[in-house]
């Protein structure tokens, strides 16, 4: 059965930092770029909103989620690849992950992820992951 709307393929990635007593600054500082979230823990996001359990610090880069997987991961890379030794330090205080998300409409559909793309799991010393949405 074909759908009502145009078929979709949308994309995202970001660098997630999460623990007790993150040093934001620092992490801003040394990687040379604002979070595009952070949090306290003991933070609400609404007035009714549950506490938040731990500290989150996420960069997502300014990269159209209408790119492949691909462009969002490289500019990723370009940030923390001059600074893997201290990210990789902060693995032994903090989660550290890269959430990778893939939503589409279409249900018989997948896509691919150039080998120099995955430097950045290397890199980093952390698992390959997607989020999947079929909406």
């Amino acid at each position: 059965e074909e759908p009502d709307e145009e078929n979709y393929f949308h994309f995202c990635a970001s660098l997630r930092i999460h623990g007790d007593h993150i040093p934001f600054d620092e992490i801003s500082r040394t990687l040379g770029v604002l979070p595009t979230m952070m949090r306290r823990k003991g933070e609400r996001k609404g007035p009714r909103s549950p506490e938040y359990t731990d500290d989150a610090w996420h960069f997502q880069p300014d990269v159209a989620e209408t790119e492949p997987l691909d462009a969002h991961l490289i500019e990723i890379l370009n940030v923390v690849r001059p600074h893997a030794e201290y990210i990789r330090s902060l693995k032994l205080r903090f989660k550290v992950d890269i959430f990778c998300g893939y939503r589409s409409n279409c249900d018989h559909a997948g896509f691919e992820v150039a080998h120099s793309c995955l430097e950045l799991f290397t890199v980093l010393e952390i698992p390959f992951g997607v989020s999947v949405i079929i909406a």
